[in-house]
């Protein structure tokens, strides 16, 4: 055979067995879906420059959560919906945006009742219909309403000590995850720093409050309210993990599937590494805390392994936002750490600091090893794609915003649907992103970063914002009075997005009014 001839065979065969490897690839989905395990772990105030595989002169070991990226597929623009803790959650669980729902700014807390309807489709509720066992584990952050004794109300926000009185500990818990689908769970209401400080298994607290405490210290502060007995702030981390592996031991060969979420109270304040973590990092509590949080994902991650396993399950790894200034940034900044990595921003933010976060996915059946993709994503994303893996079709009011990630898993970005993203502030500004350009809707950062809403001479700058990421990830350039046409653009298409109460295709939607039918403030520039 002539030297012509052996190549075009070689190359021919190659591209066949491509061909053929990858049609294998996507038949492998419908192979082992049905019985496709789920785990979704979500840090709490984890940037994305404090995970290495993301940030190569981070100064921070991550370790585990680098081989976790190395096992599976890398996402370097991923979005919470939100850049702070209560909101991201709502569209993590719903698939819809949180700014639709009553909670049009800030977060809830420790006594909030439930965000989320009960006739409202979650992860939990889609995946449990299809015969899965379903948990959750950790920080909850979406309200549920807790036992009176007496009358219908807690008398007060959740921010004063005296705001728990009126709490009947003895009694169960109402509108909570088991009412939202989850088969089991055990966590606490809020923030760690977020009173009442006690568990609560499946509707029921596990130890009655006999003490109150309160935490001063500058980075393991927590606000003074009553403690369960069986409550150690610092042992929170830890046992949120080991309730996960053993759930994982247990769940593993059980003839069923099951849906984990697990949502870390950390490295989120208190700021509480162990005292085998104290130190490790060389720069402050908080890179240590996030070491610990690292050496735990891969005592979790090897628990997969050795449960049998690993190859049909996925695993999602994230954060609700970014790094928060009670980590102390401008210390590990002294050290050469940027929490933020090269973007502008963080935790409460509008700029990319606050909502831009390191987004892991592993399942070895499906996603090739070490693979990276610069699609943009949102926490949102994760029903429409648990329904499309197991070929669901979801109704006109389910997942609102979300997006299926599985031609994101299959190498096939072209059939990725999303078109834009829109992201929101603590304030409840907004964010609409579209391919590079970013148009946002307030003159500031619409959180904790100067310039502060309603700071001192924020009235003199532009009320509007358009970046372009691609040429300017620090958002330094302010190109709205030059590309007057694209930010047009952008400002109809996040106008239809309101006013359709979704961003995906299907039937128009409605937005929820605000809690005590207050005026929705924050629309009021965009929509005229």
């Amino acid at each position: 055979m002539g030297f012509k001839k052996v190549l075009f065979f070689i190359v021919g065969a190659s591209i066949l067995y491509s061909s053929c490897k990858e049609k294998n690839k996507i038949a492998e989905v419908s192979e082992v879906s049905s019985d496709l395990n789920i785990i979704y772990v979500l840090a709490d105030d984890l940037g994305y420059g404090d995970i290495s595989a993301f940030n190569p002169e981070g100064k921070i070991q991550t370790p585990s959560i680098d081989e976790l990226a190395n096992e599976g597929l890398k996402f370097t623009d991923a979005h919470t919906s939100s850049s702070v803790c209560t909101p991201t959650r709502y569209g993590i669980i719903t698939g819809r945006y949180n700014w639709r729902s009553p909670l049009k700014n800030s977060v809830l807390t420790g006594v909030s009742k439930a965000l989320i309807p009960n006739d409202r489709t979650t992860v939990a509720s889609l995946l449990k219909a299809q015969n899965y066992e379903t948990a959750f584990i950790g920080k909850w952050h979406l309200g549920w309403d807790w036992a009176l004794k007496e009358g219908d109300s807690i008398g007060g926000e959740g921010w004063t000590p005296t705001d728990y009185d009126n709490i009947d500990f003895t009694k169960p818990i109402s509108n909570s995850p088991k009412d939202l689908g989850f088969t089991y769970s055990f966590g606490h209401s809020g923030s760690l720093d977020m009173a009442p400080y006690v568990y609560v298994e499946n509707d029921n607290v596990t130890a009655q409050p006999d003490k109150v405490t309160i935490s001063e210290t500058k980075y393991g502060w927590w606000r003074e309210g009553p403690t369960g007995a069986d409550f150690v702030h610092e042992e929170t981390t830890p046992l949120f993990f080991e309730k996960s592996i053993n759930y994982i031991k247990d769940h593993a060969n059980i003839g069923k599937p099951f849906f984990l979420y697990l949502a870390l109270p950390s490295p989120h304040t208190p700021i509480l590494p162990t005292e085998e973590w104290q130190g490790k990092s060389g720069l402050n509590p908080y890179a240590d805390f996030v070491m610990l949080v690292d050496d735990y994902m891969g005592k979790l991650n090897l628990a997969i392994k050795e449960a049998g396993i690993e190859e049909n399950t996925l695993i999602i790894f994230t954060s609700d936002n970014g790094c928060s200034p009670a980590a102390k940034i401008e210390e590990l900044q002294a050290k050469n750490h940027y929490p933020s990595y090269k973007y502008r921003g963080h935790k409460a933010d509008i700029f990319e600091g606050g909502h831009r976060v390191p987004f892991i996915v592993k399942w070895p059946a499906v996603i090739e090893a070490g693979t990276s993709t610069d699609k943009i994503v949102c926490t949102t994303d994760l029903m429409a794609t648990c329904a499309d893996i197991l070929n669901i079709q979801l109704k006109d009011n389910q997942g609102e915003d979300s997006y299926s990630m599985l031609p994101l898993f299959n190498n096939d970005e072209d059939k990725f649907g999303r078109e834009a993203i829109v992201n929101h502030s603590i304030n409840g500004s907004f964010a609409i992103r579209k391919g590079e350009w970013k148009l946002i809707f307030c003159p500031g950062s619409g959180g904790w970063s100067s310039p502060k809403p309603n700071s001192e001479g924020i009235e003199k700058l532009p009320p509007l914002q358009l970046y372009n990421l691609n040429k300017d990830p620090k958002e330094s350039v302010n190109l709205v009075y030059e590309e007057p046409e694209r930010v047009t653009e952008l400002h109809a298409l996040l106008v239809k997005y309101i006013e359709d109460g979704r961003s995906t295709p299907g039937g128009i939607q409605q937005n929820d009014a605000p809690f005590g039918g207050k005026e929705w403030k924050q629309i009021k520039t965009i929509i005229k």
